[in-house]
């Protein structure tokens, strides 16, 4: 007896706060904590409105990995795949064909276009001919 189970189950998280995830909450809190800091930090130095855009920008990495998932993997993993596959295994791919049964059967082949060749062909004798000049 087989018993199907709908997909979405496995993605199934439990939430703890406010509908989100441990791993959304533990880097919605870690990105607060970087624009608080950014804000204390620059808010004497900068002004307002500079200021107000580097909290956004100092946050949005943290709140990108906590939110970010593409085919199954989390932004870290996203971006170690990045990292190995443009940085560290950088090579050309060059695609070579090959017919393996071509080469299988290629002494078959010569066998049977040999026999297949009349020798009393008028043709060629004078492709034979003009080959020996």
């Amino acid at each position: 007896m087989e018993v199907k189970i709908n997909k979405e189950i496995r993605d199934y998280t439990e939430g703890i706060l406010l509908g989100l995830s441990l791993r959304q909450c533990l880097f919605s809190f870690l990105a607060c904590v970087m624009a608080v800091i950014f804000y204390f930090l620059f808010i004497d130095r900068l002004g307002m409105e500079i200021t107000s855009w580097l909290c956004m920008i100092s946050a949005a990495p943290f709140a990108a990995l906590g939110f970010i998932r593409y085919q199954g993997m989390n932004a870290e993993q996203i971006v170690v795949c990045v990292i190995r596959s443009l940085l560290i295994k950088q090579h050309n791919l060059i695609f070579k064909p090959q017919n393996l049964y071509y080469e299988y059967l290629k002494d078959f082949l010569k066998i049977k276009r040999k026999e297949s060749i009349d020798p009393n062909d008028k043709k060629l004798r004078k492709i034979k001919k003009t080959k020996r000049k």
